[in-house]
């Protein structure tokens, strides 16, 4: 089967989205795709691909684009905001999958969007959550076909789980953006007070940076938490895997999180999650399985459900086994691109 893959950016330094795009495009025979990026491939994914376009201007890539004629059976879109390149693909009449990863599917749609939704052949979604906030966006889609693709990541650990670090610390991973304040950073911050109160010496490790971050700064100074939350910035693989597996939990109690891969990197390690009630972290932990689902909102339930992932005890042994089981019995990456080519083939 051909296919031409539009990706927005193929940097893994930028989030899910373009790790997952990296990921599916290893399950696809190359010599067989069409890529077309609007951006960077620094990890050259599309190297050995049958043709490709790349580019970080629009205009130029818009023109390099209208130089070709484009056959393939199917163009999956990577990105809902990629919708828009459709009308330049010059010759193409196969069938259009779009895959749905989160906060851009249930933002409001211009007109030119709306329509081109209406073109596409078959929805896909990293997970039910994503699907139903579309569909209050956008209720006209209401009985188009769908299929939900929880994403994965990486392979089975091997050998057992790391022993956490012995000072009990809990790790949130994302971006600190105001455009993007909503993952919980500010909650946890005004909740550690008192989390240190039931788990002497609870540290918070945030990894990250972002224009929320001097502002989050500022909270963690106000509660006198210099010593309890520690800001690491962005770093390296090999730094937060260190931090990672000197936790004991990770904790993001995101109010609308599309899916979350950074559930799936603790949970491979046998790390149990904290997650909200009201997005797809619930899907991807299914709290009590794998870790505590909370309010966001109400901080003495956010207190409480870090407090219980902290202390250790049999209650957390039973998380950190279920986490890891779950993860490998859903979430690798075979799991995900099996399901995007049983996907792609529906379409």
């Amino acid at each position: 089967m051909s296919i031409i893959v539009l990706f927005s950016d193929l940097d893994p330094r930028k989030g899910g989205v373009q790790v997952s795009g990296i990921d599916a495009i290893s399950g696809f025979d190359l010599e067989a795709v069409s890529g077309v990026v609007y951006g960077s491939d620094p990890m050259g994914a599309l190297k050995k691909a049958a043709a490709s376009v790349i580019d970080t201007s629009k205009a130029q890539l818009v023109r390099r684009i209208l130089q070709r004629r484009w056959r393939a059976s199917v163009v999956l879109v990577w990105h809902l905001h990629m919708l828009k390149l459709l009308p330049f693909l010059r010759g193409f009449r196969g069938r259009t999958v779009l895959f749905l990863h989160g906060i851009e599917a249930w933002e409001p749609h211009g007109w030119l969007t709306r329509r081109l939704l209406r073109r596409v052949d078959l929805f896909l979604s990293n997970s039910d959550y994503t699907w139903q906030r579309l569909l209050t966006t956008a209720p006209y889609l209401r009985g188009r076909p769908h299929v939900t693709i929880p994403l994965g990541f990486g392979k089975p650990l091997e050998g057992s789980s790391p022993a956490p670090d012995a000072r009990p610390s809990a790790v949130i991973v994302g971006r600190l953006a105001k455009s993007e304040d909503y993952k919980g950073h500010r909650e946890l911050i005004a909740a550690w007070p008192k989390v240190v109160s039931g788990i002497p010496g609870a540290k918070l490790e945030i990894i990250g940076d972002g224009d929320l971050r001097s502002e989050l700064e500022a909270l963690a100074r106000r509660a006198q938490l210099e010593g309890n939350v520690q800001f690491h910035g962005r770093v390296g693989e090999d730094v937060k895997q260190k931090l990672m597996a000197g936790s004991r939990c990770l904790v993001m109690p995101s109010r609308g999180e599309g899916f979350g891969i950074v559930y799936l990197e603790a949970m491979r390690i046998g790390r149990p999650c904290l997650v909200s009630d009201c997005d797809a972290g619930r899907e991807v932990v299914n709290p009590p399985e794998s870790g505590v689902a909370v309010n966001v909102q109400d901080l003495e339930a956010v207190t409480m459900g870090v407090v219980r992932l902290l202390s250790d005890g049999q209650d957390w042994r039973n998380w950190s086994a279920a986490a890891r089981q779950r993860y490998e019995a859903n979430y690798t990456t075979a799991h995900f691109l099996e399901r995007l080519r049983n996907a792609i083939t529906i379409a």
